[in-house]
């Protein structure tokens, strides 16, 4: 959501900036442009042929491209659920409440509230 609006402000820029050159006959940054356009320029021809490279490739080579890019999207999924238990274990650990076990609540209302959750459903 935050890149599609920092696109989006960036367009709305854009459009902003040309139609105030067209209105005003003015120019802003015309060689910082034209340095921007032959990069631009150069890194359409790399895509160009980064797609013909990669239509050379057999489909066999991509299918096992998507396999270890999968392996290590489940691989980092276990880290990250490893490091999780370790951070609450670290945090058990250094808590006051070592071994906190949630006990019934005392507040009437939310007795109320949790007492009515399990009505309705």
């Amino acid at each position: 959501m935050v890149f599609f609006l920092l696109a989006l402000v960036g367009v709305i820029t854009l459009f902003s900036l040309k139609y105030w050159e067209i209105r005003s006959g003015r120019v802003v940054m015309p060689e910082m442009r034209t340095r921007i356009d032959e990069s631009a320029r150069y890194l359409k021809g790399l895509m160009l042929a980064a797609r013909v490279d990669l239509a050379k490739l057999s489909p066999q080579v991509l299918r096992i491209a998507r396999l270890l890019v999968h392996e290590a999207a489940l691989l980092l999924a276990a880290l990250a659920r490893a490091g999780e238990r370790q951070a609450h274990r670290l945090a058990d650990m250094v808590s006051y409440k070592h071994r906190f076990e949630a006990r019934k609540t005392r507040s009437e209302f939310l007795k109320k509230v949790s007492e009515n959750k399990d009505e309705e459903e």
